[in-house]
């Protein structure tokens, strides 16, 4: 049995439209010419227990509002979800006690307060016991690595610290679905893969069900073997991350680093060059003629290194972006 199931789902918003000045704001009075927004359009998918899902879409594509739906924060126009047996606009008790949800640029912990203080807060608010309130609380702050800081204000903590406190928050009562978004948000490289890290485990541990948003595709790779990419409230594809690139005639990456001085025009009929500095450069290649390149450039070129990587990931979402045609994928 799925742990999500999504039908046809969509949202939309009423707005009104007004043009500047004084004799605008008085026509608005009698006359507003009224404009919706679809911020998600007829969206459907199935997500299994335990599974981590990466749910990527530009900015204003519709993922934050799904994830809204999802947790029960806002009602749909259309469709129909249950989120581990629940509707969760129904918003019944026992669904809120099973699910939690992290957004990068909200907090639910008191800025004046210790974080011990709003974790103490959620124990009560979930009606958990004393015992196992501490046993979970030691073992996330131990995972973490931040026990020394639970009676610090949570004002004079760094970003990193922050979100791991928060993380805490949303976790203190063992939920079976975890909605993250953009949850490494602003902060550094260290601090991303450690809560990558901690995130996988936690997975792992628990076998919680995760829907993931980021604009990091480091954290979607890491974590995440499918994606549903979504554009303009519409899904775009659903399958396996690494099949991204193979559905729009992938290409490969040629780095290359020099014994001399090349200039840009050797390079020409190697494929699209990307980067150049005279000493290494950076190609673009058809993976067909990959194999021809490649032995023409170690004929031709004076190469100290030489190394062949896919496209990153970030460029087939792009071109899937693109498409106007909806695809869906099933997972390899």
């Amino acid at each position: 049995m799925s742990m999500i199931r999504v039908e046809q789902l969509s949202k939309s918003f009423q707005y009104y439209k007004k043009e500047q000045g004084l004799k605008h704001s008085l026509k608005n009075l009698l006359f507003r010419k009224t404009l919706i927004k679809e911020a998600v359009s007829g969206i459907s998918f199935e997500i299994e227990p335990g599974e981590m899902l990466g749910f990527l879409g530009p900015n204003g594509s519709g993922k934050t509002t799904t994830l809204k739906m999802l947790s029960g924060i806002l009602y749909p126009t259309s469709g129909t979800a249950t989120v581990n047996g629940f509707v969760p606009w129904e918003r019944k008790k026992e669904f809120k006690m099973q699910f939690s949800i992290v957004m990068g640029q909200k907090s639910q912990l008191w800025w004046d307060l210790p974080a011990s203080e709003s974790l103490y807060l959620n124990k009560c608010i979930y009606e958990l016991d004393e015992k196992p309130y501490r046993q979970v609380l030691d073992e996330l702050t131990e995972m973490l690595d931040v026990k020394e800081l639970l009676n610090v204000q949570v004002r004079r903590l760094s970003l990193g610290e922050r979100m791991k406190m928060e993380l805490i928050a949303s976790l203190i009562h063992r939920p079976k679905v975890i909605f993250l978004d953009e949850p490494t948000i602003g902060l550094d490289l260290i601090s991303q893969k450690r809560i990558r890290e901690f995130l996988k485990h936690y997975n792992e541990q628990t076998g919680a069900t995760v829907i993931l948003t980021s604009h990091y595709m480091a954290d979607i790779e890491d974590l995440c073997k499918r994606a549903i990419i979504i554009n303009e409230g519409r899904t775009v594809y659903d399958g396996d991350l690494r099949r991204i690139n193979e559905l729009f005639n992938a290409k490969k990456i040629i780095k290359l680093q020099f014994t001399d001085e090349v200039q840009r025009e050797a390079l020409l009929g190697f494929g699209e060059i990307r980067k150049h500095d005279g000493a290494s450069a950076v190609l673009e290649v058809d993976k067909r003629e990959l194999q021809r390149y490649s032995k023409l450039i170690l004929e031709r070129l004076p190469i100290l290194d030489f190394t062949i990587e896919d496209i990153p990931v970030e460029q087939g979402i792009e071109s899937l972006y693109q498409k106007e045609e909806v695809r869906h994928e099933s997972l390899a």
